[in-house]
C-alpha cells in the first residue's frame, strides 16, 4: 500500500463546515465489515467505503486531509494492494479532503461533474456564514460523469448514480450489485437530520427523491451505508424518509400560511422528531431554516 506524509498537504482551504474543525489526533479510524470484500470506514466526518480484492482497493470518500495517513493505514489492514480509484460522493471537505493525499499516492479521482466545478471555484456556505476557496489542482477529481458511470471490478458492478439536486447538486450514490451494499453518500443521515446545503442547490424534495431511488435497489438484506451516523438497510432509510415527509409537509403548511422564516422556525414544525433527530450538527433550528429556504424556493 502506497504511503504519503500528508503533514504538508494540510491546507487551509479545506471545504470543511464550521462543526468539523477539531484536534484531529484523537480520530481512531474504525473498520465495520459489511460485506464479503466491503467494509465502511468510520473516523471523523462522511463514512467511508471500501471495496478490496485482486484488483485493487477502491474507495469511496476520503474524510479530512489530516486523517489521511490513518484512514490509508486502515486500508492496508485489510489489503496489501494500492487504491486504484476514489470516488467523491459530493464536494463538502469531510469527504474530499484527503483528494490530494490520494491522487498523489496515484488513486484516479472520479465524481460528478459538478463535483468538480464546485471544488475549482470559491464556494460560501450561507448558513454558516463561510467562505470556502477553491481547492488546489491536485485534489481535483481528474474523472467527471454526468449520469451514471460503471466500474466492472473486484468481481463486483458498482453502478455510481448520479441523483439530482439533493444534499448538493452533485450528489452520487453507488450500487455494489453483486455485494448487496450501497453507498449513499449524504443523500442519507442515519438517526439525524439532513444538511440541505441550498447554498449548493440542495433540495429537500432532492434527498427525498433519492432515498427512494436507492430503494427501488434495495431489497430487505442490502446494506446501506449513510454518509454520516452508523451502517443501515432499506427499513432503516425508509424510516428516516417518512421523517423526511412529515416535517416537509409541516414546514410547507406553514409556508403556505404566510409565514416568514424566523415566524415558521418558531413554530416548531419538527417538534415531535427533534428529540430523535436533532443532536446532530444540524440542530433543529438548522435543518428548520434550511428546509424552509428549500421549499420557498419552489
Amino acid at each position: 500500500m502506497q504511503r504519503l506524509n500528508v503533514a504538508a498537504l494540510v491546507i487551509a482551504n479545506l471545504a470543511a463546515p464550521v462543526w468539523a474543525q477539531q484536534d484531529f489526533s484523537t480520530v481512531e479510524i474504525e473498520t465495520v465489515p459489511v460485506a464479503d470484500g466491503v467494509y465502511m470506514l468510520v473516523g471523523s466526518g462522511g463514512n467511508i467505503g471500501l471495496s478490496v480484492g485482486e484488483d485493487g482497493a477502491f474507495v469511496i470518500d476520503d474524510q479530512f486531509a489530516p486523517l489521511s495517513e490513518k484512514i490509508m493505514a486502515a486500508i492496508a489492514a485489510v489489503t496489501d494492494a494500492d487504491v486504484k480509484f476514489l470516488v467523491n460522493t459530493h464536494f463538502h471537505g469531510d469527504h474530499v479532503g484527503g483528494n490530494e493525499a490520494f491522487g498523489a499516492a496515484g488513486a484516479v479521482i472520479i465524481a460528478h461533474e459538478n463535483v468538480r466545478a464546485r471544488m475549482s471555484t470559491d464556494q460560501f456556505r450561507e448558513i454558516f456564514n463561510q467562505p470556502i476557496p477553491a481547492s488546489p489542482v491536485g485534489a481535483l477529481p481528474i474523472l467527471t460523469f454526468s449520469d451514471e458511470m460503471t466500474f466492472h471490478w473486484n468481481g463486483d458492478t458498482i453502478r455510481a448514480i448520479h441523483v439530482a439536486a439533493a444534499h448538493t447538486d452533485g450528489d452520487t450514490i453507488l450500487y455494489f450489485q453483486n455485494a448487496n451494499v450501497i453507498h449513499m453518500g449524504d443523500t442519507f443521515f442515519n438517526g439525524f437530520y439532513p444538511f440541505i446545503d441550498v447554498s449548493s442547490d440542495g433540495d429537500i424534495d432532492g434527498i427525498i427523491a433519492a432515498g427512494y431511488r436507492a430503494l427501488t435497489i434495495a431489497n430487505e438484506d442490502t446494506a446501506i451505508i449513510p454518509g454520516h451516523g452508523p451502517l443501515s438497510d432499506a427499513a432503516g432509510l425508509a424510516a428516516w424518509l417518512e421523517m423526511l415527509k412529515v416535517t416537509r409537509v409541516n414546514m410547507q403548511s406553514l409556508i403556505d400560511q404566510g409565514l416568514s422564516e424566523d415566524e415558521a422556525v418558531a413554530a416548531r414544525p419538527t417538534a415531535a422528531s427533534d428529540e430523535q433527530y436533532g443532536g446532530g450538527f444540524m440542530n433543529p433550528e438548522n435543518y428548520n431554516r434550511l428546509l424552509y429556504q428549500s421549499l420557498i424556493r419552489n
